[in-house]
Parts: C-alpha cells; structure tokens; sequence
C-alpha cells in the first residue's frame, strides 16, 4: 500500500467518498458537499493513492464502488458514528444538551435508586431519567426487550449476556413485631420458627426465592400465611402482629431505627447479596445512558441504607 494509510488519512477524505456512494456522481457530490467538483477529484485521487486499490469505477448507471472502496466506506460509517458519540458525550458533559435515560428497579431497590437519580440529575440536570419498578420478571423481561438501558437489581437473568456494576451489599433478615415472644432472644434457631407464620412477597419475587434457598438449606418448610406483593403491606401485616417476615433490611431500615420492628437473631443470617446495576451486553448505550451507567458504578453505594 502506498503511504501510510492511517497516518494520512483524512475526514475530508472518507467524507468524499461517501457523498460519492450516496449522490452517484463527482458533480453531485461536490454539490451535497458544497465543494467544487475538483476538490472533490482531488480528496478520492489521495484516498485511491493511499488504499493503493481503486475505490470507484464507473458504470452505466454512474459511480459505484469496488470491494475495496465498499470496505473503506464502512469505515467511515464506523467513524462518523464514534464522531458523533463523541460531540454527544463532550456536549453531555459541558451540559450543553440533555438525552434520555431509562431505568428499571425491581420493588426492593426503591428505597435508594429515586436518591442515586436525584444526585445524578443534578449534575446533568438536562438527562431525562424514566424509572420502572416491578418485580424481579417485570424487570426481568423489560431487560430481555432492550427495553431498559439500565436495570437495578442482585442476581441478572441467567439467559442474558450483561455488564455489571456491583453497588453494594444487600442484607436480608427475618423481622418481627416488636413485642414478638422471641424479639429479645440473642439467638434463635431455624427450628424455633417452625410454628411461625409468614408474611411473604409474591412467588417468583427475588425475595420470595431467597427465603426458600434460606430454609431449603435449613431443611425447613416455613408456614406460608399470605403472599403480597407490596413489601409496604408486609411491613404493615408484621407490625401488627399477623406474622413475621423474610425480608431485605433495606426494606425496613427505618421501622428498624425507630424500634417499631426488630431483627430476630436467626441463625445464617442475614443472606447477603450483592446489588447491581446491570445493562444487556448487546445493547448500546448512548452517552447519557452510559453516564447514568458509570455514575452507578461509581457512587451508587452511597446511596444504600446505612446497614452496619
């Protein structure tokens, strides 16, 4: 090859190339470019000379390209589009120009993902951000449909290739009424909640799963009083005595402050899991989506429930 092909490479270049493809002819494309005809000559004379290869021919119907010139215009398309991320990212950052961003959140992650998006959407106060919460296969299957940029949640869809943005640690305990017979235990064993009765989120739900794992390992059948799928209502059910629960202490991290549920000391827990921001691998994200991405990953722990 003649030259150096990436060294003296231009835009001007591949940008002439291009209207010649799209327009079918030198004249026309000077004309789409707004240069004269011999400019035009001129920047696919010196694109052939460093290919080495001719690019264009003629034909009845006008200019077409040759397998190479076919090659090198992909990469202009490959390059106009990293171009344009680019400006989008420079004018995203400067908060020059907004963009959209949506988000899904499976119920549990409801108590801190609105304040991660308040603290982003103040330093990008020109991102539109959308947030859906559902349960694990609403999120799920909104993920699946590259209808989401961004899910928030623990475990992804095992049948989905993604990227993952750990947040931080997500406990999960068995809680009470404050009065409950076993509150001012320092320990309880698995057995002793046998006769118990709980209050539980919906089948299929992360939090569902994770307490039959728990008892499951624990050779124990829990004794399943009503499923809901509010964990607002379950808190309510268990403070006024109709059960106890299963339950992410993120959930409860303010009726645990102010002594109106307590943590039962059972024991192997709590289960910890991890929290995740979590994107299809496939799916591109564009720069405000991928901002919100990085943002996550970065500083989304601060906005966990102090669990210590």
């Amino acid at each position: 090859m003649a030259g150096n092909f990436v060294r003296d490479l231009t835009i001007r270049q591949l940008r002439a190339l291009s209207a010649v493809n799209a327009a079918g002819s030198i004249t026309a494309a000077a004309n789409q470019l707004n240069l004269t005809q011999p400019a035009v000559t001129l920047q696919l004379r010196n694109l052939q000379t460093l290919a080495g290869l001719p690019l264009i021919q003629r034909t009845g119907e006008g200019m077409a390209l040759t397998d190479a010139g076919a090659h090198v215009l992909a990469l202009v398309e490959r390059i106009e589009a990293a171009m344009l991320d680019c400006e989008q990212s420079l004018d995203l950052i400067a908060g020059r120009s907004g963009g959209r961003v949506s988000m899904g959140a499976v119920s549990t992650a409801k108590y801190f993902v609105p304040f991660a998006i308040a603290a982003f959407s103040r330093k990008f106060p020109k991102v539109d951000v959308s947030l859906r919460i559902g349960n694990r296969a609403d999120i799920r299957d909104a993920l699946r449909g590259y209808d989401l940029d961004i899910a928030v949640m623990g475990a992804p869809p095992a049948d989905l290739e993604v990227e993952m943005r750990p947040l931080g640690r997500h406990p999960h305990y068995i809680v009470a009424a404050a009065d409950h017979r076993l509150s001012r235990r320092r320990h309880v064993e698995p057995s002793e909640l046998a006769n118990e009765t709980f209050i539980t989120r919906e089948v299929g739900s992360g939090t569902r799963m994770l307490m039959e794992q728990y008892f499951e390992k624990m050779r124990l059948a829990p004794k399943i009083g009503m499923a809901m799928d509010s964990n607002e209502t379950i808190k309510q059910a268990v403070m006024a005595g109709l059960g106890i629960a299963f339950i992410s202490q993120h959930t409860v991290f303010h009726e645990l402050e102010d002594g109106r549920l307590v943590v039962l000391k059972v024991k192997g827990l709590p289960v910890i899991r991890q929290w995740h921001a979590i994107r299809r691998a496939d799916k591109i994200l564009l720069p405000p989506a991928q901002a919100m991405l990085d943002f996550l990953g970065k500083e989304g722990w601060r906005y966990l429930p102090n669990t210590r």
